[in-house]
């Protein structure tokens, strides 16, 4: 049976789909965004969920998969109406997809600064960032540090010469993962316990055009991590607040840096950390003067380091290769890509450990990162940083989707001074 509606009803949506949208909506712009595959039952059109990776909002977004294009074309050049021309997508759905993804904050404008700044006044007053990507590992710290005691039991002991002052390890999830990191942490000594940890991730989908620090520390289910107030200080000094805290918001869904915490904390404790989101050379630096370079960064930090004193840990939160169709690779993996991968991937550890970061890094700008390395800025700052007088690999994994959809290489290596 049809619902009767009223003249005064039909008018009024006549008016809501004519009246004029604000700017930012007519002329939408969005923001980085994480595609998740929904599973759905055969013969039902694929659901594709819209995540924002800053957790702004709780809330998903959920469109058909061949609307993806069309939300991609928001790029902040065009207005609807010139959009609608173009794509043929009737006006009615382009207003109702911008006002949707407008309330959980996928489009810049006034809506997003509002999430951002209710979000960052939580953060401000816990005086923590909460926890997320850790949280597998367990509910409470017991069972939290008894997991990664039993994948550090799984691994060999790399018995390295030398003080080992820093490593690289991993930022897959721990299910897949976990092997480089317990191969990585073994190497590091629990009598040793640092002053500081200096952590260096990658910001995958935030807006920091520069090195992004966190003036708050971290909560994981081992416990809460406070920021190093003395090196922190330091830095502001040199390099400016705003500069360096401006976009530190990313770090709030960025998993690069919260998932080494725990490994951290289960050998010395809730030691303070220095959390660095570090762009790569491939990418532009900023180059307005607000946000601070990664040659600042590096120089900056060496002097604190060198002034303060006291021995500090090192972590770069690296993984390597992704290729695959997911990755948007031809054609999917199979044990030959496994192999050439393999090759291309030992060709730069090999670089890598030789020492020199100009030497590891010109590979990578000359060929355009062709197999889609995560994180070569913060591995050539690892450099820069230590000078270590050796760099040892421990392990070398990949991991590949039985389908093969996709692989993504991992490896795990101690910096020996």
């Amino acid at each position: 049976m049809a619902i009767a509606r009223s003249p005064a009803h039909y008018t009024a949506a006549m008016d809501e789909q004519t009246a004029p949208l604000p700017e930012h909506l007519d002329r939408p712009h969005i923001r980085n965004f994480q595609p998740l595959a929904m599973p759905q039952e055969e013969g039902k059109p694929p659901i594709v969920l819209l995540r924002d990776p800053s957790m702004l909002a709780p809330q998903t977004m959920g469109i058909q998969a061949q609307a993806l294009p069309l939300i991609l074309q928001f790029q902040g050049r065009e207005t609807l109406a010139e959009i609608e021309t173009r794509t043929k997508a009737p006006m009615a759905l382009l207003r109702e997809v911008v006002t949707r993804m407008d309330e959980l904050g996928l489009l810049w404008g006034p809506r997003f600064e509002e999430l951002e700044r209710l979000a960052k006044a939580k953060v401000a007053e816990a005086g923590h960032f909460p926890a997320s990507c850790t949280l597998p590992l367990g509910a409470d710290a017991e069972t939290a540090a008894a997991k990664i005691a039993g994948w550090m039991a799984q691994a060999e002991d790399p018995e390295i010469d030398g003080d080992v002052v820093g490593v690289v390890a991993p930022h897959l999830d721990y299910e897949r993962g976990w092997h480089n990191y317990a191969a990585a942490y073994r190497a590091l000594h629990p009598d040793r316990k640092p002053d500081r940890v200096v952590v260096l991730g990658t910001n995958h989908f935030g807006i920091g055009d520069g090195v992004v620090m966190s003036e708050f520390g971290f909560t994981t289910p081992l416990g809460q991590m406070p920021t190093d107030k003395a090196t922190l200080a330091f830095l502001e000094k040199q390099l400016g607040n705003k500069r360096i805290f401006a976009d530190q918001m990313d770090h709030l869904g960025e998993h690069s840096i919260q998932l080494q915490l725990p490994w951290i904390q289960h050998l010395y404790g809730n030691v303070p950390v220095v959390a660095a989101l570090v762009p790569d050379p491939l990418r532009p630096e900023a180059a307005d003067g607000e946000r601070a370079t990664v040659t600042e960064f590096v120089a900056a930090l060496r002097t604190a380091l060198d002034e303060l004193g006291g021995r500090t840990l090192f972590v770069s939160s690296s993984d390597l290769s992704h290729v695959g169709p997911q990755f948007g690779d031809p054609g999917p993996v199979n044990d030959q890509v496994s192999a050439q991968v393999d090759q291309l991937d030992r060709e730069r550890l090999r670089l890598f450990c030789a020492g020199d970061a100009s030497s590891f890094e010109s590979p990578f700008i000359q060929q355009r990162n062709v197999s889609r390395w995560c994180s070569i800025g913060n591995m050539g700052s690892l450099l820069r940083i230590v000078s270590p007088a050796a760099v040892e690999m421990i392990d070398y994994q990949q991991w590949r989707e039985p389908n093969g959809g996709l692989l993504v290489s991992s490896a795990a290596l101690a910096l020996v001074r």
